[in-house]
C-alpha cells in the first residue's frame, strides 16, 4: 500500500471501534501512518462499514478477537508497530490476552493508546456513556446555551472529536516521538471528559478575570454578546457576528447602518437591547445579500451555512477544503503540509475486506493466513 504524507513510515494497529479512535485513527492515516483495522467480519452499526468516511485511508482485516489464536496474531501485528489504538471500556483488552502489560512485554517501544469516555479509573471509569454525557460531566455542554434554554449538544464534536480523537492523535504522536529517543513506550489515557475539560480553559481563565461573571447565555462567548451571536436574515437563514475587537465592532455597525455611539459595545447591562438592535437590521436583507457585504469586510460576520452546502462557498472551493474522492464529496485531510501533504489514498473497506493483503504486508505468510481462517481467527 503506498504511502504519502509527514508520518509515512508510522504503523499503528487500529482495533475496530466507533466514534473517536477511528477518527484518530482517520487522522493519522490521512497523514501517511500504515494504520490496519482490526474488526469482527461481518459486524455492523455505527462503525463499520464502506459507508463510513471516518475509515477512509486504510485497511481491514476481519478479526475474531476472542478465538484462540487471535490475541497472538495481535500481539504479532503490534511488534511491528509504532502504536496501537483501542476504544474499549477498561478491562475488556484485558480479558482478551492483550491488556498494555501483555503488549508492551512483546514490544517494548510501542505506545499503547487508551480511548475512554471517562478514562481508566475513577467512580464512572466502567459506566457507559456517549459524548453528550462526557461534555455534560466535564463542564462544557452546560456552557452551551443561551438565557433561559436547555443546553443544547454541539453534535458530538466536542466530545468525541475535539477533546476524544484529538487529544489521543496527540497523545500517540507526543509517546511515538519520545519513545523513539527513550526506546520506551508507555500507555496513553485519552479520556472525553478530560479532553473536553482542557478544552474549556479560556472559559475558566474568563471566569477568572471577571469576565464570565453570568449566568449561561449572559456571557462574552456563549450569546450573550450582540457582538458574538447568530441572527436570522429576511429568508430564514442565518448570519454569524464574531465581532469582539473594537476595530471589527465599530466596522460592522457601519455596514448595518447602526449609530456607534448608541451601541457602547461592552455596556453588558443593554446587551440584550443591542442585539434587538442588530437583529433588527440584518432581518432587512437575505442571506445572500448579507453574504455579499459582509464576508469581504474586517467585520468578523458572516453567512451561515449548513454541511451540504458548505462545500460550494467560493473560499472553500479555492482552497480545496472539500474533495470528491471515488464519487463522494468530503472534507480533505488536514492540516496542510509544504512538502509532504497528506492524501486521500483508499475509500473506506468493509471489515474483513483486506485481511489478506493487510497480513501479508505485515508480516504474515499466506499459509498462515489460511490456517488463521481454518482456525475461525481471521475472516
Amino acid at each position: 500500500m503506498t504511502q504519502a504524507g509527514p508520518l509515512t513510515g508510522v504503523r499503528v494497529v487500529e482495533i475496530g471501534a466507533i466514534g473517536p479512535g477511528p477518527f484518530a485513527a482517520m487522522l493519522l492515516a490521512d497523514m501517511g501512518a500504515d494504520v490496519v483495522r482490526l474488526e469482527r467480519p461481518g459486524s455492523a452499526g455505527l462503525g463499520s462499514g464502506a459507508w463510513n468516511l471516518t475509515n477512509r485511508n486504510r485497511r481491514s482485516v476481519g478479526i475474531d478477537l476472542k478465538a484462540d489464536g487471535a490475541a497472538e496474531l495481535v500481539l504479532r501485528l503490534c511488534a511491528g508497530a509504532d502504536a496501537l489504538i483501542e476504544g474499549f471500556r477498561p478491562g475488556v483488552m484485558e480479558r482478551l490476552g492483550l491488556g498494555p502489560d501483555v503488549v508492551l512485554a512483546r514490544s517494548p517501544k510501542l505506545v499503547y493508546g487508551r480511548m475512554t469516555g471517562y478514562g481508566q479509573d475513577g467512580p464512572l471509569s466502567q459506566v457507559a456513556g456517549h459524548d453528550v454525557n462526557y461534555i455534560a460531566i466535564a463542564g462544557a455542554l452546560g456552557a452551551m446555551r443561551r438565557g433561559g434554554e436547555r443546553p443544547l449538544p454541539p453534535l458530538n464534536l466536542v466530545g468525541d472529536y475535539g477533546g476524544g480523537a484529538m487529544f489521543l492523535a496527540f497523545g500517540l504522536l507526543c509517546g511515538i516521538v519520545e519513545a523513539r529517543g527513550s526506546g520506551r513506550g508507555q500507555v496513553v489515557d485519552a479520556a472525553m471528559v478530560d479532553g473536553t475539560a482542557v478544552l474549556t480553559t479560556i472559559v475558566h481563565a474568563l471566569r477568572a478575570g471577571g469576565q464570565w461573571p453570568g449566568p449561561p447565555g449572559t456571557n462574552l462567548l456563549d450569546s450573550g454578546a450582540h457582538f458574538y451571536e447568530v441572527y436570522a436574515t429576511a429568508d430564514g437563514e442565518h448570519v454569524a457576528v464574531g465581532a469582539i475587537e473594537p476595530q471589527f465592532y465599530a466596522r460592522l455597525l457601519e455596514l448595518l447602518d447602526l449609530p456607534a455611539d448608541e451601541l457602547p459595545q461592552f455596556d453588558r447591562a443593554r446587551w440584550p437591547l443591542f442585539k434587538q438592535r442588530i437583529a433588527a437590521a440584518i432581518a432587512t436583507r437575505t442571506r445572500a445579500e448579507w453574504a455579499e457585504l459582509l464576508e469581504g469586510e474586517e467585520a468578523c460576520a458572516t453567512a451561515v451555512y449548513r454541511p451540504e452546502e458548505a462545500p460550494a462557498h467560493p473560499h472553500n472551493v479555492a482552497r480545496g477544503t472539500f474533495t470528491e474522492f471515488e464519487g463522494v464529496l468530503q472534507p480533505a485531510p488536514a492540516p496542510r503540509f509544504s512538502r509532504t501533504p497528506g492524501t486521500l489514498r483508499t475509500p473506506p473497506r468493509d471489515p474483513g475486506a483486506d485481511t489478506d493483503d493487510a497480513l501479508t504486508d505485515w508480516g504474515v505468510d499466506r499459509d498462515e493466513i489460511e490456517r488463521l481462517r481454518d482456525a475461525g481467527v481471521v475472516s
